[in-house]
């Protein structure tokens, strides 16, 4: 029997995101923890204790040959590890994230600098991004405003009114045209703003347009 999503969040939830925000990127990374750590301490610093936790029991018992045979057990996504080092691995970054909070010294405030972590400070813009403005957007929709407004009218409010936050929130980060249009494929965005709109011009009106 599969684990519920329950039982794999109460024992990997935690362990999966800083997995996850180290995918792409070499084990020993520097910016993917950084990345990690700047986005746990900004929201649940909590999280990070939890996460050590999960590390250190995951890589003291690894799922037996009866528990992957069930499908009872959790696949850490491929970081290009062999498995001979995966243990070590797992109790150095455990050990990492220890002395992060023995020193209490949380990353200074930066924009984000891996995919994880745009994706976890702007969860909701990156769904309107990737879902609404792909690569297919000209094929399902006439125009810019029309994808916009088939969001609004499909999207819970609460998520909107998060959306809007979150247009702010990237507006504010120092970011110049360049960086922003970098920031924006993170998210997921695959077409070009519509005329006469600069990237940075387009977050500003969209987010008007989702504040009237």
């Amino acid at each position: 029997m599969s684990l519920t999503p329950a039982e794999h969040d109460r024992k990997y939830g935690e362990l999966d995101q800083v997995l996850r925000a180290h995918v792409g990127h070499g084990p020993r990374d520097p910016l993917a923890l950084t990345g990690y750590l700047r986005h746990a301490w900004r929201t649940r610093p909590w999280a990070i204790a939890v996460a050590e936790q999960q590390l250190r029991d995951y890589a003291a018992n690894p799922p037996g040959r009866l528990r992957v045979r069930l499908g009872e057990f959790y696949a850490p996504p491929d970081l290009g590890l062999p498995d001979a080092e995966l243990h070590d691995w797992l109790v150095w970054l455990a050990d990492r994230l220890a002395e992060n909070l023995e020193s209490g010294q949380a990353p200074p405030p930066s924009p984000p600098v891996t995919r994880w972590e745009w994706h976890a400070r702007f969860p909701e813009l990156a769904q309107l991004l990737g879902g609404w403005y792909s690569q297919d957007m000209p094929d399902e929709f006439t125009d810019h405003a029309s994808a916009l407004a088939d969001y609004v009218d499909t999207t819970e409010p609460g998520l909107v009114a998060l959306l809007t936050g979150e247009l702010h929130d990237l507006l504010a980060l120092p970011l110049d045209e360049h960086q922003l249009v970098r920031a924006l494929t993170e998210l997921g965005m695959e077409v070009d703003p519509p005329a006469p709109y600069t990237p940075g011009a387009w977050m500003s009106a969209l987010a008007a347009t989702l504040r009237a």
